[in-house]
């Protein structure tokens, strides 16, 4: 098994050193991913025609530097093997993972033209880019605690690098990015020619010199460019943080210590107890220890010199440097700190995060027990000794722990590590504790947390009821080992802030292999259509010229060196193609660029890429996304409805009185009976009434407020707000305070509940499996604390928990209806657990997270949820939350549409919903038909869809993802060639490839400009596969808008975007480009008087 480490040891690292494991110092093979377009949660290469999802990878070796690239499905399973032998990282008892090799085949129309992937290898360029570079190690690891030097110098070092040139490539590159233009490569041909004293037609410097100085303004702005850049690196390498230092001494007069909790002679006393001792305290939020660390040795290093195993300690507002495992917050609670990460994904919600348990719940008492062994043994591991509070000072275990952490790959929301323990102890002992864990089987009604008063109910706790201790081929007979799965939300990525509290964590990723520089790459370059246009243009002059020069050497009988005649007649033409015309046409675009960003129409509008000014008069094809691009992204649930009972706004009092009554909360009787007169009045009557309907009101308002990631923040000036990774959470969670029951608090073990009368409801929060677009459903296992009941509750997407919940007559109809009205739907259900049940579950579930083959982990995860909990739901309701049209939006699209603009939207909801959206938005017009496909499969269905939309160019179609990928599959070609023709189209439940694989696809067949738009993360795939890429700074962040060419906070700011100075921009520049050819070609016209005399002469 790999080395991997467990919970209870992330606890001992914090407050004692754990011992390091010797490494072979081998250079494992450096593994890249790539993908051809850049998106934070996915490794696959897309191509116009690849309709999968085909993964490309480019692997990296000493004996092959230039890298090869493979796909998933062509990589043997013998190279995986051998990498892993090669890198030392992992162990030799390690279980390998096993690579299934599938093969998917398409049926396609034979006379479609086929593209294939491009499985790209590392260019020249790119070489020349990575010169004076060192290529580190991408493979998994296994990190001890106070790892040797060799160990880290394995992994590269923690600098930031954002220059494009470096000495060695800085030349090569700038003469590179200018000569690949044949503007630039026609006059440099034509300079070098005047170094021919046989070809000179006049003083060498009046053709070198307007060359050279183009360079030099150009290579100058490179140069100050990458200067800043420089700088702004620099500034960022050399910020400072504080790590543990294991090679100090502690010392009673640390800086850093806190005198309130240790006086300076226990200081004094621990201090000198061993060679090299100190102790850990805990980490405490309060004023009194503002730097959560007492007799702590730690030192303070720039950030460019953390290394792999570091560990560092965060305050709030600092960024983080280097990717880690979080030990510990200053939250002593739960554990749990906010973290901001609108620099890594561009999302401005707060992200919550939780240290480990161990770590996190040790006590100061606790922590007085460990103590840090700075010798060395013969094995060269630092061991740590836990002395047991229990039994007498020669009474010890030995421990050490180290992480294992999975290859660094892109996807941010993915992270597999795991915690070893490794316990070694007498054969007497071990055997002892094997066979109390054997006779002991968990107690639903046992406290599951691993934190004990001492440490022998923390090994009783961690090892036997919690997890299973696991043996391990190469340790030694009397040695165990524990494991605990580390998951994403334990771990800090680089460049995200904490935003609140503080923070200790160990770093495992450094560098390049960080989660935000494997997702930074350089975009590709944009280049107009007018600087296209102008290119080929040159091109066509410099035919011009050369057969111009021939024909008047040919006057001349071609005699004598006539070749020589022909170059010196076309460096005398050369300046019919005038250099100064690529200066004026960038001059010009800073200009357009100043005037878009100082616009006061348009307020807040930014140019990020100002080469493309011109591109926005030329638009064909607007591809729109729906959600916070044509609707506000606010959130408000405006209907709830429960198979035989639905309540909108106008009920929401009844929905509070049914909720009241279910909670047991008598209101007064609205006609003046006392409660409890015993009089059956019919108020009296319709109470009771109200009691045999209020229990599902109670239900799905109770799942409602438990089953969601929304934590409630106590701001500076003493207000509440709600955080959460989506508006709809916080919608649904601000329902149910309206109608009677709000969130108090939470944390990592549990939440809160208050109802109107004060009531409180305590939960303890067991497990919770978080939303993910491919799930499309959220769940958690809750417990109340008073009655001891469990419960699983779900929610989700209605076309996957159709498939989850009992069967109904209602559902599917319900939610189309809700659809119709504009509104997002989502589906909520229950299912009470049994102690037998649960702990089956818990016992599968610890078992599949622990998994050491990381490629089977997360699926064994899924089939242990599908098959212990999601199935037979207890459909609870379906709640319907509106999301309103931003301002102007119905104006913009008409005068869009007005203009000549095809538009497709782009959207992940449900056909009804997208299609309620296009009506409201005026997108579909007035009496216009709309043709709706969805569900298809085959190719005779597709083709008799596309000869009915041959018939119907007029309509507007509105298309879901199966049949997207249908019709891309079987008539790619055919289907663009149709869909372009027609004035709307609307795509739904899209995913993000599907909507960049549309963009690619119609600048593919129709070679016209498009335009995609959008405000989230999943779509900065399709707005960077557009001409033009235009982002919204919206609720969603603003990853959108740091990915596109232009940022602008509102859709209707499209219209003086792109009909104003996107057209104004490219008639200019039209006029500017043909005044300096015509004002060039009068000169030649006026030379060439001269040269035919001159030929006829001669």
């Amino acid at each position: 098994m790999a080395k991997q480490t467990t919970i209870e040891q992330h606890q001992n690292c914090i407050n004692h050193p754990l011992a390091t494991n010797q490494h072979q110092q081998q250079s494992p093979t450096r593994t890249r991913p790539y993908s051809s377009s850049t998106n934070l949660n996915t490794m696959t290469t897309t191509s116009p025609t690849n309709k999968g999802k085909l993964k490309a990878t480019t692997y990296y070796s000493d004996e092959n530097p230039t890298g090869t690239t493979a796909t998933q499905e062509e990589w043997p399973e013998q190279a995986e093997e051998e990498e892993e032998e090669r890198t030392g990282l992992l162990d030799n008892h390690q279980q390998k993972p096993s690579t299934k090799h599938k093969k998917n085949s398409r049926r396609r129309n034979s006379n479609k033209p086929i593209i294939t992937p491009s499985i790209e290898r590392e260019s020249l360029i790119e070489r020349i880019r990575r010169l004076g570079t060192q290529t580190y190690t991408g493979k998994s690891r296994t990190i001890p605690f106070n790892p040797p030097d060799h160990f880290r110098s394995r992994f590269p070092p923690n600098i930031v690098r954002n220059q494009k040139y470096n000495l060695i490539s800085f030349i090569p590159l700038v003469l590179y990015e200018q000569f690949k233009f044949f503007f630039n490569l026609y006059f440099l041909a034509v300079a070098m020619s005047q170094f021919v004293p046989a070809l000179r037609i006049g003083l060498l410097m009046t053709y070198v010199a307007p060359l050279g100085f183009v360079l030099m303004i150009t290579i100058g702005k490179e140069a100050h460019d990458d200067y800043l850049r420089r700088q702004r690196d620099s500034i960022a390498n050399s910020s400072r943080y504080q790590i543990l230092d294991w090679s100090s001494k502690p010392t009673a007069h640390n800086p850093l210590s806190n005198s309130h909790h240790h006086s300076s002679a226990s200081a004094s006393a621990s201090a000198s107890a061993s060679t090299t001792t100190t102790t850990f305290t805990q980490i405490q939020a309060d004023s009194s220890n503002p730097n959560m660390t007492s007799l702590l040795p730690i030192k303070t290093i720039p950030s460019a010199q953390i290394r792999v195993g570091d560990i560092l300690l965060l305050d709030k507002n600092m960024r983080v440097p280097a990717d880690l495992v979080l030990l510990r917050t200053s939250d002593q609670t739960s554990g749990s700190c906010f973290i901001r990460t609108d620099q890594l994904d561009g999302e401005t919600d707060w992200k919550l995060k939780l240290a480990l348990e161990f770590t996190q719940n040790l006590t100061e008492g606790d922590a007085g027990l460990l103590a840090l062994d700075g010798q060395a043994e013969d094995d060269d591991r630092l061991r740590t000794t836990i002395n047991r509070k229990d039994s007498d000072q020669g009474s010890r275990r030995s421990r050490r722990a180290e992480v294992y952490a999975d290859k660094p790959i892109m996807d941010i929301h993915t992270f597999n590590g795991t915690l070893l323990i490794h316990s070694r102890e007498d054969t007497k002992r071990r055997r002892e504790t094997e066979s109390d864990r054997d006779r002991q089987q968990p107690r639903l009604g046992d406290d599951l947390d691993p934190v004990r008063d001492s440490i022998d109910d923390i090994e009783i706790a961690s090892m036997h009821e919690i997890l299973p201790s696991h043996r391990t081929t190469n340790t030694t007979p009397t040695e165990e080992t524990r494991k605990v799965p580390i998951t994403s939300e334990n771990v800090l990525w680089a460049n995200t802030v904490l935003a609140a509290g503080q923070a200790v964590g160990l770093v495992i990723y450094t560098g390049t292999e960080t989660r935000a520089v494997m997702n930074t790459s350089y975009p590709k370059t944009k280049t107009s259509l007018l600087d296209i246009e102008i290119n080929q243009l040159a091109k066509i002059l410099c035919i011009v010229t050369f057969t111009l020069s021939v024909a008047l050497v040919a006057l001349n009988g071609f005699r004598g060196p006539w070749w020589i005649y022909v170059i010196r007649f076309l460096i005398l033409f050369s300046s019919i193609i005038p250099i100064s015309l690529r200066v004026n046409l960038d001059m010009g675009k800073t200009v357009y660029a100043h005037q878009i960003e100082n616009d006061l129409e348009i307020p807040g509008t930014i140019v990020r890429t100002s080469t493309l000014p011109e591109e926005l008069g030329r638009i064909e094809y607007l591809l729109s996304d729906k959600t916070g691009t044509l609707t506000q992204n606010e959130m408000e649930l405006k209907k709830l409805h429960m198979g035989t009972m639905a309540y909108g706004l106008d009920s929401m009092d009844e929905v509070a009185l049914q909720l009241a009554t279910a909670f047991g909360d008598n209101p007064p009787d609205p006609l003046g009976n006392p409660a409890g007169s015993g009089l059956p009045t019919a108020s009296l009557l319709a109470t009771r009434g109200r009691r045999d309907m209020s229990s599902r009101v109670k239900d799905v308002i109770l799942g409602l407020g438990l089953c969601h990631n929304v934590t409630p923040v106590t701001n500076d000036d003493g207000s509440v707000t709600y955080q959460a990774s989506s508006p709809d959470e916080v919608a649904i969670v601000a329902y149910t305070e309206s109608v009677g029951l709000k969130l108090v608090s939470r944390d990592r073990s549990g939440m809160s509940l208050r109802t109107t009368t004060g009531q409180r409801l305590e939960f303890e929060v067991l497990e919770i499996f978080p939303f993910t677009s491919e799930s499309k459903r959220m769940g958690i296992i809750i417990r109340e604390k008073k009655s001891g009941e469990l419960t699983f509750y779900q929610k989700g997407a209605d076309v996957v928990m159709a498939k989850i919940v009992q069967s109904n007559d209602w559902l599917e109809e319900e939610c189309d209806n809700m659809s119709r009205e504009g509104l997002r739907t989502l589906v909520m259900a229950k299912k009470k657990l049994s102690q037998d049940a649960y702990q089956r579950f818990t016992s599968r579930y610890l078992s599949a997270r622990v998994d050491m083959v990381t490629e089977d982990r997360q699926e064994a995860i899924q089939r242990v949820i599908r098959e212990e909990l999601e199935n037979n739901l207890e459909l609870l309701g379906v709640t319907g939350v509106e999301d309103k049209l931003q301002e102007d939006v119905k104006s913009t699209l008409e005068l869009l549409r007005n203009a000549g603009l095809k538009i497709w939207m782009l959207t992940g909801d449900k056909i009804e919903t997208a299609t309620c959206i296009a009506i409201s938005s005026k997108l579909v017009s007035r009496g216009q038909y709309i043709h709706q496909v969805s569900k298809l499969q085959g190719p005779e269905k597709v083709q008799k869809e596309l000869e009915f939309l041959q018939q119907k160019q007029d309509c507007c179609l509105v298309i879901d993802g199966e049949s997207l990928a249908s019709c891309l599959s079987y008539f790619e070609s055919e289907f663009i060639e149709v869909t372009t023709k027609l004035p709307v189209v609307v795509a739904c439940r899209c995913s993000p490839t599907q909507k960049a694989e549309i963009a690619k696809l119609i600048r593919l067949y129709t070679k016209k400009r498009v335009c995609c738009i959008g405000d989230g993360g999943n779509d900065v795939s399709m707005i960077q596969a557009a001409d033009v890429g235009v982002g919204i700074v919206g609720k969603e962040g603003k990853q959108a808008s740091l990915a596109a060419d232009f940022s602008i906070n509102q859709f209707s700011f499209l219209t003086k975007l792109l009909l104003w100075h996107g057209r104004n921009s490219y008639k200019r520049s039209a006029k500017l480009a043909q005044f300096v050819i015509h004002r060039v070609m009068l000169l030649v016209i006026l030379w060439l008087p001269s040269s035919l005399l001159f030929s006829i002469k001669t």
